[in-house]
């Protein structure tokens, strides 16, 4: 349980691969093999590789599904425009726990990543890529293939290519701080909306994408369109690669071609044949629950459509055996410590946003899940970057696809399950899982607090001041992450009001199926 997944899982596919050509040969295919199984590549001039693009509708596959050829075109515009030559940056950052699509293709397929992108630089007329990382063995992987074809980054190349390593946190991959890295600076989201294709790496225009795109836009241009469309759907051709983990007998990347259903991808991986609910895009995704998961098939569109997301590509189903709120509490915490704490909604909306789904799953009520409800709302919209919004759009989720479940634990103390940790999260060895909670919650004696307000500076992600002056919130759970700095609010509180107390136990009495029960908000009757 809670088994951080290996950088480059089991691979396999459905269908003839694409993406994976010559997975079946060897762990990792040099330049010379790359050849061999790929064959030769051609340079294709810039309107033509724009064009391209659009025959054969490439998205972005890193989360936001960007049409590429739009991308290019802009970034193009603003280098002619202003003169200067742009930047070709790949995002191989995936530092969701989930994902390992992308790392999979760089340690296993650096070639065809590259390909990808120096088409991309030679179209545009670009001299500097940049490919950015956040693992050892991603940058050894594309270093390696640096070497191999001859590319360096001293100032005399035609075109200097570098690996840019920065450390492995959520919001690194984010593109405003991939740009910001690149110039040396901290890999941080800068607070600013400024898009990359007009101002990037440099103060130069941008092209930045991941690196599944970049490996697609080499499969097209090999193979050309008409082929490339003949797999999968019409209005979503090709194949995607995907992550199963989480209630599955083995993780693992399958490349697949879109329209395949989402149930013969998950029986492949050993999910329970009836899972009570899917993650869908990864921690910054959607659930669904059982009856949308059985009908759905893999389509960024087709999973928009029921209420998921093909996002990251990272697929999640959990079984019946554990309760899905407290597995989503365990990614709750943990991506709220994942903030930078650059801004309010993500430093204080986060943690309260955890904490109000500990609240609500430790006898808070209805006044708990109406105090969540607030939070989420709140948060979104409010951010630096997409961390916060992402985060409350998976919380919003879970209280909509495990409705049921939020009426046991709100109307009848709980759901009769215990967590079992089937997410996937980062942990160092012999380290405590980083999404649990502490057990003990922060409580206030109302016959002793004076309102000094000090335990809102000290913690301000659980006790807020209200317009009174007084903390406004009396009751909150406190996550491993934060047990320190509830500790040191407790002492420094001149009234001794503060204290930490153990939380209820989580056992529950086992409660009846869902069967005959209505769930909160669900519109079932």
């Amino acid at each position: 349980m809670n088994a951080p997944l290996p950088d480059v899982p089991e691979v396999r596919v459905v269908g003839l691969p694409q993406l994976t050509s010559g997975f079946d040969l060897v762990e990792r295919l040099d330049l010379a093999l790359h050849l061999k199984v790929h064959g030769p590549l051609e340079p294709v001039a810039g309107e033509r590789l724009a064009a391209l693009a659009d025959e054969v509708l490439l998205r972005g596959r890193g989360g936001a599904g960007f049409p590429f050829a739009r991308k290019l075109r802009a970034v193009a515009r603003t280098a002619i425009g202003r003169g200067i030559r742009p930047v070709v940056v790949v995002n191989g950052s995936e530092d969701e726990p989930a994902c390992r699509k992308d790392t999979v293709l760089l340690n296993r397929a650096p070639h065809l990543v590259l390909d990808g992108a120096l088409l991309a630089a030679e179209a545009l007329g670009a001299r500097t890529l940049v490919i950015g990382v956040t693992r050892d063995s991603t940058e050894a992987a594309m270093t390696a293939a640096l070497a191999e074809r001859g590319l360096t980054n001293r100032r005399n190349a035609a075109l200097r290519a570098r690996v840019q390593r920065n450390p492995h946190r959520m919001v690194t991959g984010e593109a405003s701080a991939l740009v910001r890295s690149a110039e040396g600076g901290p890999a941080l989201p800068p607070g600013r909306k400024v898009r990359a294709s007009d101002t990037g790496v440099g103060g130069a225009p941008t092209l930045l994408s991941n690196a599944e795109t970049f490996a697609q836009l080499a499969v097209a241009a090999r193979i050309g369109p008409a082929r490339y469309r003949n797999t999968g759907l019409r209005d979503e051709p090709g194949t995607v690669l995907l992550t199963l983990s989480g209630s599955v007998a083995r993780p693992m990347v399958i490349e697949v071609p879109t329209g395949v259903p989402l149930r013969y991808v998950l029986q492949l991986a050993g999910a329970p044949p009836l899972p009570q609910g899917v993650l869908t895009g990864g921690y910054h995704g959607r659930w669904l629950d059982a009856t949308a998961a059985r009908d759905a098939i893999v389509s960024r569109a087709a999973l928009e459509a029921i209420g998921g997301a093909l996002g990251a590509g990272a697929v999640l189903p959990i079984g019946p055996e554990t309760c899905p709120l407290g597995e989503a509490l365990r990614v709750a915490n943990w991506l709220a410590a994942e903030s930078t704490g650059q801004c309010g909604p993500c430093r204080l909306g986060l943690p309260a946003a955890a904490g109000g789904l500990a609240d609500l799953l430790t006898d808070g009520g209805p006044t708990a899940l109406e105090a969540l409800r607030e939070v989420v709302s709140a948060v979104r919209g409010r951010g630096a970057c997409k961390h916060p919004d992402g985060t409350a759009s998976f919380v919003e989720s879970t209280l909509a696809a495990f409705a049921d479940d939020v009426a046991a634990h709100v109307l009848s103390g709980g759901c009769g399950r215990r967590t079992r940790g089937l997410l996937p999260l980062p942990t160092a060895a012999g380290a405590p899982d980083p999404g649990a909670t502490s057990g003990e919650r922060l409580a206030v004696d109302w016959t002793l607090c004076e309102g000094h307000g000090l335990c809102a500076d000290v913690v301000p992600e659980l006790i807020r001041l209200g317009p009174d002056g007084f903390p406004a919130v009396a009751d909150a759970s406190v996550p491993l992450q934060l047990r320190g700095r509830a500790q040191r609010a407790v002492r420094r509180c001149p009234a001794l009001a503060l204290r930490l107390e153990r939380s209820a136990p989580e056992a529950r009495p086992a409660l009846p199926g869902p069967v005959g029960r209505k769930a909160l908000d669900s519109g079932r009757s």
